[in-house]
């Protein structure tokens, strides 16, 4: 087996001879669940048509007061004495104008999608830790069932109230579109595999050159054990492990989406090889 380092420059790819790139992903590309369902939720907090008011502290909420100018009884803010309601630069009341739901289930759900995302993408549970983590779950809830905890966990999760206006969360998920699309769509470019009858061309640092293998005896090997972050959030992704012949290093390739199609189509290019 031969090995050479070229250039940044690809090594040129002999017209029609048919090559699979493979990309090598940062673990950004596991936080898609956030910026997607912050998409979701401005659109509903835009929908529930609620806005929110902001008062000193003291302020309280009066139902069907007389207002003047109005012929029925409405609901009323009257805040404290000495303490007016907030004014822009023309000493106006600053109307209610920001866009915010008044259920308070959607923050709770984006800030609970946001924590189970970080330890998802940052702590690997592979193989038996999965499973150790899913049995542990279905205990706890059977557990918790046959206690009857369950109706009390509920009664205090009922008091938790996180609220984000419609502006929040496009702003967060924007600019988080915007970091991991720049980020899986071309820094993780930077870093691949590129496998073709006879050769794989290898890559494993932004801006370094490739190194080339000869795929005489070299076996390729995917990982799919990490149950939360390659299969419930991961879409199918993986990891890649190349095994060189006649030497223990290895090449990793971690991240890598849509492996098991990529591992197929590398095997039956080996086997077309092999018959040729």
């Amino acid at each position: 087996m031969s090995t050479s380092t070229t250039p940044l420059v690809p090594a040129a790819v002999p017209p029609g001879q048919r090559e699979i790139r493979i990309y090598s992903h940062s673990t950004l590309f596991y936080w898609w669940p956030v910026w997607a369902v912050g998409f979701i939720i401005a659109i509903l907090t835009f929908i529930d048509g609620h806005r929110m008011a902001i008062v000193p502290s003291g302020t309280k909420a009066e139902a069907s007061r007389r207002v003047e100018g109005q012929n029925e009884p409405a609901d009323v803010l009257i805040a404290p004495k000495g303490r007016p309601l907030s004014r822009d630069e023309n000493n106006e009341i600053i109307q209610p104008r920001l866009h915010i739901a008044q259920n308070k289930s959607y923050g709770v759900i984006y800030a609970t999608i946001l924590i189970v995302t970080i330890v998802v993408s940052g702590v690997p549970l592979r193989g038996l830790w999965s499973l150790i983590i899913v049995l542990c779950i279905v205990l706890m809830v059977v557990i918790f069932a046959l206690f009857g905890w369950w109706d009390q966990i509920i009664e205090k999760i009922n008091l938790l109230d996180i609220r984000i206006n419609m502006g929040g969360y496009l702003f967060i998920s924007t600019i988080l579109l915007l970091i991991w699309a720049l980020t899986v769509f071309i820094f993780d470019h930077r870093t691949y595999v590129t496998v073709t009858p006879g050769q794989v061309r290898v890559c494993q640092a932004v801006g370094a050159g490739e190194t080339v293998y000869d795929t005489t005896g070299m076996t390729f090997q995917k990982q799919q054990n990490d149950l939360f972050r390659h299969w419930i959030i991961g879409l199918g992704s993986g990891d890649l492990i190349i095994h060189r012949s006649n030497t223990n290093q290895e090449i990793d390739m971690p991240n890598v989406l849509f492996i098991a199609a990529k591992v197929r189509e590398i095997e039956q290019m080996i086997k077309e090889r092999q018959v040729v």
